[in-house]
């Protein structure tokens, strides 16, 4: 793939830290169902190339502000391998806006983003009580303005949700869920998962789900049926074993996807195609 001239999509600033080994191709086509591109030390072409050695063929590129939603549609527009999804991340809230007229103003650009072709998903957003960033209920007045854009653009709701988990649940019955709603990174337990499954929510999971110390999440992956199942890398943060403490890329989810599989006591292969089916029912078709 030729890099396009654009310098907004050559490296970005990274975490820092060394470049992951490539693991093992997949047996079957797979994506990455959230990751930052904007973020990783790479050009996005060589990104790409590196994720389909990997046998990683599409990506969904988020945004968490109104530059890096923009950067995000721009990026899906150049390369037809990506996706985006927009909106403002729960822990930037209370930075990006200041007046009632400057939250429209942020959410209006937010709406005519998520009603772009490439655009694909209204995220991430939602709340996250595990920092103090933003009040919660602040918080809770951006996610569910972000629910009424995904509704409004009938496109899939992206959540962030960290140590929120009833607010979040509330909300989404309170107000009306979109027709798709999935769960980034998924960080709750069995019973959690559970729930979701039984509401139609989608859960996504990120390298998480490899660590040591992540047996809950193996357990929550285990109750949660294939057909409700994204993997995700959310790169360059989250990297999976065997690689921890390295910057990690889209190609990386192949790990996540083995770690999945086992989990699930699935065929690699068979576990790809089912999340391949997920993808294309939640973000539409991917170009021929």
């Amino acid at each position: 793939m030729t890099q396009p001239a654009d310098e907004r999509f050559g490296p970005g600033e990274g975490v820092g830290r060394p470049q992951a080994p490539p693991p093992e191709p997949l047996p079957y086509p797979a994506f990455d169902g959230h990751c930052h591109l904007d973020m990783i030390d790479l050009a996005v072409a060589d990104t790409l190339a590196q994720a389909a050695s990997a046998g990683i063929s599409r990506v969904i590129t988020v945004g968490v502000d109104t530059a890096s939603s923009r950067w995000a549609a721009d990026c899906a527009a150049a390369f037809p391998a990506v996706y985006a999804a927009v909106a403002i991340h729960p822990n930037e809230t209370a930075a990006a806006a200041t007046t009632a007229a400057e939250r429209d103003t942020v959410l209006t650009e937010i709406a005519r983003l998520a009603s772009l072709p490439e655009v694909r998903a209204v995220g991430e957003t939602g709340l996250d009580y595990y920092r103090d960033s933003a009040a919660p209920q602040v918080q809770r007045d951006w996610f569910r303005a972000h629910l009424d854009i995904a509704k409004q653009a009938g496109k899939p709701l992206m959540i962030h949700d960290r140590d929120a988990h009833e607010d979040v649940l509330a909300i989404l019955a309170a107000d009306g869920a979109p027709e798709q709603v999935i769960f980034h990174c998924f960080s709750g337990d069995a019973e959690l998962a559970q729930r979701c499954a039984h509401a139609g929510y989608l859960l996504s999971f990120a390298g998480t789900i490899t660590f040591g110390n992540a047996a809950g999440l193996r357990e929550a992956a285990a109750v949660t049926p294939a057909e409700l199942i994204l993997a995700e890398t959310d790169a360059p943060f989250l990297t999976p074993s065997p690689n921890r403490g390295k910057s990690n890329t889209p190609a990386q989810v192949a790990h996540t996807v083995r770690a999945l599989a086992a989990v699930k006591q699935l065929d690699v292969a068979k576990l790809c195609a089912v999340m391949e089916a997920n993808g294309e029912r939640v973000f539409g078709p991917w170009p021929a």
